[in-house]
């Protein structure tokens, strides 16, 4: 692992933080990989293939605080994968009977592929709390704002009226949707990698099947239908769903910084003295929560990119493509939780102004509800000439810079068909917020029941 990446590194607070870290670095994947191996010894042993008192032999040997990682660091750049050097310290450790015993029928790609299998199941259970503990904050907001209006914005415009509950609601949508998405891979995809040299399993005869099984079963790995050394789907899916939970990390925490910028004001990050604060500029209070958020999913395209290059592999082991997964597979997971976790920090201490939020609604003069005026005025004289007409109103409030009701009301049609009254209630924002409701209680309702 890089210094730079580290948990306890430089940028840990950024790229290592919250319960995934730990699980993805240098002592935790050989702890992975010798527990591979000592699950493989178990199911020879009980399979009657090794000693039987091989499996308490190895289980005392295999802590991985005992070991040299540097060591086993230069060990890979001599023989191309990690294994071997571990192997060479593990059998030290052994007595000659034991030390046999162990790797028996594997290769370097099964202890490997399979620790990493380990390694994500160990780092998804930390990411999947976090972004569960995100998603409750989500839900919280959107059940608490369910009434507070706020200006939508598309292109970075105001569009429409929406409530700041139903912009939590879809937030909390992404981050369950990302939840289970990552639930289902740990379910269906992380599965043991066991097929010796070229996939045949033939230093185990005929028990070569029963031996995956039992390994899978030690493990609590799936149980893969055939060796998939190189049909990359697994790593790729794995890959591909922690890619999805930092695009909707990301994109939460995008919204948080827009909504946070001083000009705009509709949220403010908490936190306690000193957080968010400038190396030069004591006002500052800086929305870190999401910055650190958006920071580690600005990071995962690339990686995810090189995971689905690398499936692209050589007949029965690639040259190359192999080795170019283990540290973007290890990075993807370690941002997810450090995402998962700040964007959870962010949401559960944010402070909703709600009043900046209906005053920022006002900025355009009441101009944004131009679909709900055309909306009402269609009933009575059509949908096209209805557009025209707000239209025309629009430009001339803009050009006039008058109130758009006082436009609204010197067109005859218009004061015809819907009166003053009538273009009140079309202005009025609260009245055009279509199914908002029901859309924040079936997110809720979604949450509760997932």
């Amino acid at each position: 692992m890089s210094a730079h990446t580290g948990e306890n590194g430089l940028f840990a607070g950024l790229f290592a933080r919250g319960r995934a870290a730990p699980e993805t670095g240098d002592q935790a994947f050989l702890q992975a990989m010798l527990d591979v191996e000592l699950a493989l010894t178990r199911a020879l042993a009980d399979a009657g293939l090794a000693a039987s008192d091989a499996p308490e032999e190895v289980a005392a040997a295999c802590d991985a605080a005992d070991f040299d990682i540097a060591a086993i660091g230069r060990s890979t750049g001599e023989k191309g994968t990690p294994v071997p050097g571990v192997l060479s310290q593990l059998r030290d450790r052994l007595s000659d009977a034991a030390a046999a015993d162990v790797h028996k029928g594997a290769t370097s790609q099964d202890i490997l592929d399979t620790a990493m299998m380990l390694v994500a199941r160990r780092a998804l259970a930390a990411i999947i709390e976090d972004l569960a503990a995100a998603a409750d904050a989500c839900a919280g907001l959107a059940d608490a704002h369910r009434r507070t209006l706020a200006p939508g914005r598309t292109l970075l415009q105001q569009a429409l009226p929406l409530t700041f509950g139903l912009k939590a609601a879809e937030w909390l949508a992404g981050l369950d949707g990302a939840r289970a998405e990552l639930s289902e891979v740990d379910e269906r995809t992380l599965a043991v990698q066991l097929g010796g040299a070229v996939g045949t399993l033939a230093l185990y005869g005929e028990r070569g099947l029963e031996i995956v099984a039992r390994v899978a079963a030690q493990l609590e790995l799936a149980e893969p239908g055939l060796p998939w050394h190189t049909v990359r789907l697994r790593p790729a899916r794995l890959a591909g769903a922690l890619g999805s939970v930092l695009g909707v990390i990301g994109k939460v925490a995008r919204d948080v910084i827009l909504l946070a910028q001083t000009e705009v004001g509709e949220v403010i990050e908490g936190g306690g003295e000193g957080r968010g604060g400038s190396s030069t500029m004591p006002h500052k209070r800086n929305p870190v929560g999401a910055v650190a958020s958006l920071a580690c999913a600005q990071r995962a395209p690339g990686l995810v990119a090189t995971i689905l290059g690398a499936m692209v592999q050589e007949h029965e082991r690639a040259a190359g493509a192999w080795q170019a997964e283990w540290e973007p597979m290890l990075e993807l997971l370690r941002l997810a939780g450090s995402g998962a976790a700040a964007i959870g920090e962010s949401l559960a201490g944010l402070e909703i102004a709600g009043e900046k939020m209906l005053a920022d609604l006002g900025l355009t003069g009441s101009l944004l509800m131009s679909e709900s005026v055309a909306g009402a005025l269609g009933d009575w004289v059509g949908r096209p000439a209805a557009q025209q007409l707000v239209e025309r109103a629009a430009r001339r409030s803009v050009e006039q810079s008058r109130p758009f009701r006082d436009v609204l009301l010197e067109v005859p049609e218009i004061e015809d068909s819907l009166g003053a009254d009538g273009v009140e209630r079309a202005l009025d924002p609260s009245h055009y917020l279509g199914v908002t409701d029901q859309l924040i209680d079936r997110a809720l309702a979604a949450h509760r029941g997932g």
